[in-house]
């Protein structure tokens, strides 16, 4: 496999390829706790990067700690090429939960957590999370946070700046206060209320990331999509993340995996391409999938 093929974008002031990993599924269960083969997440973080991956996508809170502290383990001291995004605004609660962290001085000390446990003195990128809801956006004022993390950046310990988890207009609002280099929501081949963003993004030369491209916690399932991949002679996995990429050439994909073979069967993407009778099939999944 040759993940040169999946093409690059400019990621802050760093080239990337297209095809990144994203560390979440490295945690335990509901990306909470240690994972249940530690020598497995160090392996399957080193493949990547042997592979030729240079982005990749964490932050503290999955775990806690845990993902940062694997990477740290695995990849430390990181190649140049390597970009490493983080996200701050959300914890863990005791029982597992998914709770907001939105206050000044809880974006401060997640940012410091980061630079503790990846053992780093600057943040390639860090993404702001809307909390509002944790995996559905809702409205809702950011500019005390984007102020904080403006002032950590003019500090010297954050590079660049990202959002996730947003809305059109907190996109704007975030612009007014500091640049920014990426956008990280939810989005796949059947979750699609992005598609302007996407384009008006791609446009400004900004990176949009989606979250769950294969369906997160409920995975894609569809006879259409098994389908088209029964015909490719691909996985259903593949397919979507093919459609991904031949979405829209600002996209950036983030995949994860605690696997070696799932990871190897991603990355295998970039040999599969998708014509455009395919890509009119798979587009009518939008309106009816599920």
């Amino acid at each position: 496999m040759n993940i040169d093929k999946s093409g690059t974008f400019t990621l802050g002031t760093s080239t990337v390829k297209r095809l990144g990993y994203g560390a979440m599924q490295l945690a335990g269960p509901g990306v909470y706790g240690p994972p249940k083969n530690h020598q497995a997440a160090i392996d399957v973080l080193r493949e990547a990067v042997a592979l030729g991956i240079n982005h990749i996508d964490t932050s503290d809170f999955y775990g806690p700690h845990i993902t940062n502290q694997l990477i740290q383990e695995a990849l430390h001291p990181y190649r140049d090429d390597l970009t490493i995004v983080t996200k701050v605004g959300a914890k863990r609660g005791d029982d597992a939960s998914w709770l907001p962290a939105f206050s000044s001085e809880e974006i401060i000390q997640a940012v410091h957590d980061n630079l503790k446990n990846l053992k780093l003195d600057v943040l390639d990128v860090v993404n702001l999370r809307a909390m509002f809801n944790p995996f559905s956006l809702a409205e809702g004022l950011i500019e005390e946070q984007m102020t904080t993390l403006a002032e950590l950046q003019h500090q010297g310990i954050i590079q660049h700046i990202g959002l996730s988890n947003v809305t059109h207009t907190q996109v704007a609002e975030a612009q007014s206060i500091a640049p920014i280099v990426c956008v990280q929501n939810m989005y796949n081949i059947a979750n699609r209320q992005d598609d302007a963003l996407i384009d008006q993004l791609a446009e400004q030369g900004i990176a949009y990331v989606p979250f769950f491209p294969l369906g997160g916690f409920n995975p894609l399932q569809s006879s259409t999509l098994q389908r088209v991949a029964d015909q490719l002679g691909a996985t259903p996995i593949q397919v979507a993340l093919a459609w991904l990429l031949q979405r829209s050439p600002n996209i950036l994909l983030i995949p994860g995996t605690s696997s070696i073979k799932h990871l190897h069967e991603n990355l295998a993407v970039t040999e599969l391409e998708l014509s455009n009778d395919v890509i009119a099939t798979l587009n009518q999944l939008n309106s009816t999938f599920l």
